[in-house]
């Protein structure tokens, strides 16, 4: 395993790519309310770097307010396929404008009209509201270029800890725990 968790994760996403699998960047976002509720749901992961890891929605979804009210957060890939599964904690922020603004505008345009159209996590009016408000955005922005909407952005989660787990026989797993202390990562290996 390497000394840096962000190089572990790269190699082990970059096997993932590699295989048929469903879909490698699927990852489980783990949230909790200003209570301590706890909510999970499949992001997908958009771009990571050593400052963190970046996904995108709609500002007044559920998961975005529990965000602002509660910026710790959990992630947690898994690849069957591999035998693995990576979990990451960390404290959430959302991004700058501009880099919201570039991402959304390399979207498909049916993906930015989606994203205006969507009243996401509220309750769907009428059977045809989604529908007619797509309807709306596509008129709306005709033979225009389509911005991005004010409520919809990107969140970084900059990781604390992570932990590498593989599979092993007699379910002798391997598990590996970078903490970060003092702007240091430090490694150790985890009973199964």
């Amino acid at each position: 395993m390497n000394s840096n968790p962000f190089v572990q994760f790269d190699q082990w996403y970059q096997e993932a790519q590699q295989l048929p699998l469903n879909e490698p960047t699927f990852v489980t976002l783990a949230t909790a309310d200003a209570q301590g509720a706890p909510s999970a749901r499949t992001v997908l992961l958009k771009h990571y770097d050593e400052d963190g890891f970046v996904f995108y929605g709609n500002l007044k979804s559920r998961k975005m307010q529990q965000l602002q009210e509660n910026p710790q957060v959990a992630l947690l890939f898994y690849w069957m396929d591999l035998d693995r599964q990576i979990r990451i904690e960390g404290r959430v922020t959302q991004i700058a404008d501009t880099q919201a603004d570039a991402y959304f505008q390399s979207r498909a345009r049916g993906s930015q009209l989606g994203a205006w159209a969507s009243k996401q996590s509220h309750v769907i009016e009428t059977p045809n509201a989604i529908e007619e408000r797509l309807e709306k955005y596509q008129q709306r922005f005709e033979g225009k270029e389509v911005p991005r909407p004010h409520f919809w952005s990107g969140m970084r989660v900059a990781p604390h800890r992570f932990e590498f787990w593989r599979a092993g026989e007699n379910r002798l797993h391997d598990r590996t725990r970078y903490l970060l202390k003092n702007n240091e990562w430090h490694t150790d290996n985890l009973y199964p």
